[in-house]
């Protein structure tokens, strides 16, 4: 009984058990080394990655308050991979930093929250993973402690997370009224889409839309993308919204499948005008933390299209598209954060003729951009493709015609960046970098993974065996 309770737990108790060994290295240790500290933790993150991949047997704990199966576990690998690649990139900021202990220790219990999560099977469960993982962030948010930025990104993150947190537990404490019930399989069972229904399931979709930067309730996420430091708005851009899709599109194809006439059309609305929004205010920016932050508001509207087709490829290919994601943007936002921990720059006219004194990692920024434009032969493309064939499968030719015209509008700021390192020139270029080894690791990862995921069909295919749909 006890072992069948830790195998079914183990990527949640092997990061709880790495907390507490920091917990004690902090506490007891006088003086410490910050490469050995981390060393372990990477070290550590990989024994999970790798113990994720032995073995997995369906179990629900906890009278129901949590469930496990392959596609749960599939999805906590690809974060905690995830999380991995943006430890290996933060060594060069980390190194030089006093509270390296305390930076591990909130990203962590993120993670955590974001595994019960993902596992949860009742509503309790998962505001309360929500919340774990969102308090600590508001934190990571503002660790740039000597920078007045940092701290405004981390208010005005606070402020958002606690607005949002309100209209999901209103829309919670509404929907138990009208179920009784706040076990996920329950109430997919007692819902009949009356009115008060309805309000219920939009106030909880306010809430979702909120994590995962949504048009309208995207404002917070280019400021406190600008504000937070580059490894921070990596983990929000990837980790934190690929956490949040994952549940999202699990309780929309469950617990409101009575409501998918419903939902459908207020997911093609949002799609495109996140899509647009995201679109356009890129277009007009100049650092490139904002542009990403745009993107990835952008990218939101990619993966809505992909939840509308309300099938089994809609779900394959949004777990799919996020683990493609993760390799772009931790691809792009790895070479930002090492030239801004080097050199202190962040602006697109500051990578003006980088190639020149750095082309391995103009060449990681280019493929990375590739893949997030979706061009061939990207396993970005692939992805993108994927999301546009499970949309269309509701035969809404129009939505998937604006969707592809956003493809193109997107290859414009992209290009930007790219003709920027490639074909332009500055008086005083950014010198040449060195390179350490961990993030040079996790550049080649992020590269393999555009390139080989794309190639590898049985990728998908396995993701698609897994997958649910209505």
């Amino acid at each position: 009984m006890w072992a069948g309770f830790i195998f079914s737990l183990r990527q949640e108790l092997i990061v709880t058990g790495i907390i507490f060994l920091l917990l004690f290295i902090k506490v007891g240790a006088t003086e410490y080394k910050t490469a050995v500290i981390l060393n372990l933790v990477n070290g550590l993150l990989l024994a999970n990655f790798i113990l994720g991949f032995i073995g997995c047997q369906d179990s629900i704990l906890f009278s129901g308050m949590f469930h496990t199966n392959k596609l749960l576990v599939l999805e906590k690998n690809i974060l905690n991979l995830g999380t991995l690649i943006i430890s290996l990139q933060a060594y060069d900021w980390l190194k030089g930093h006093r509270q390296v202990l305390e930076f591990y220790l909130l990203l962590l219990a993120t993670l955590v929250g974001f595994f019960f999560m993902i596992s949860a099977g009742n509503l309790l469960m998962f505001y309360l993973g929500l919340e774990l993982s969102t308090i600590p962030l508001a934190a990571l948010s503002s660790f740039d402690l000597e920078k007045r930025q940092s701290s405004e990104a981390a208010m005005k993150f606070i402020m958002s997370s606690a607005f949002s947190s309100a209209l999901l537990l209103f829309g919670i404490s509404l929907l138990y009224g009208a179920t009784g019930t706040l076990d996920f399989d329950t109430i997919g069972q007692r819902l009949d889409g009356s009115a008060f229904q309805l309000f219920a399931f939009i106030l909880l979709l306010s809430g979702f839309a909120f994590k995962i930067s949504v048009v309208p309730f995207h404002l917070w996420t280019a400021d406190v993308y600008e504000g937070s430091p580059v490894t921070v708005s990596a983990y929000l851009s990837v980790i934190s919204k690929g956490a949040v899709f994952f549940v999202f599109i699990q309780v929309l194809y469950t617990v409101f499948k009575p409501l998918a006439a419903n939902w459908y059309r207020i997911l093609v609305l949002l799609s495109i005008l996140t899509m647009v929004t995201g679109n356009l205010f890129a277009l007009r920016q100049d650092k490139l933390k904002r542009l990403l932050a745009f993107s990835s508001i952008a990218q939101s509207g990619f993966i809505l299209a992909g939840i509308t087709g309300s099938s089994r490829t809609g779900d394959a290919s949004v777990i799919y598209f996020i683990l493609v994601y993760i390799f772009s943007n931790l691809g792009a936002f790895g070479v930002v954060s090492l030239i801004s921990a080097q050199t202190g720059k962040e602006g697109i006219d500051d990578y003006k003729g980088l190639y020149a004194t750095n082309p391995l990692l103009s060449w990681v920024m280019a493929i990375s951009l590739f893949s997030l434009a979706g061009i061939p032969p990207t396993a970005g493309f692939f992805g993108k493709f994927f999301l546009l064939m499970a949309g269309v499968g509701k035969g809404n030719y129009v939505f998937i015609g604006i969707a592809a015209l956003n493809m193109v509008i997107s290859l414009y700021y992209y290009l930007r960046v790219i003709k920027a390192i490639f074909m332009e020139s500055q008086p005083e270029p950014i010198g040449k970098l060195t390179i350490p080894f961990l993030p040079n690791l996790a550049f080649l990862i992020c590269v393999a993974g555009i390139i080989m995921t794309g190639l590898m069909g049985w990728v998908y295919d396995y993701i698609y065996s897994l997958s649910i749909g209505l």
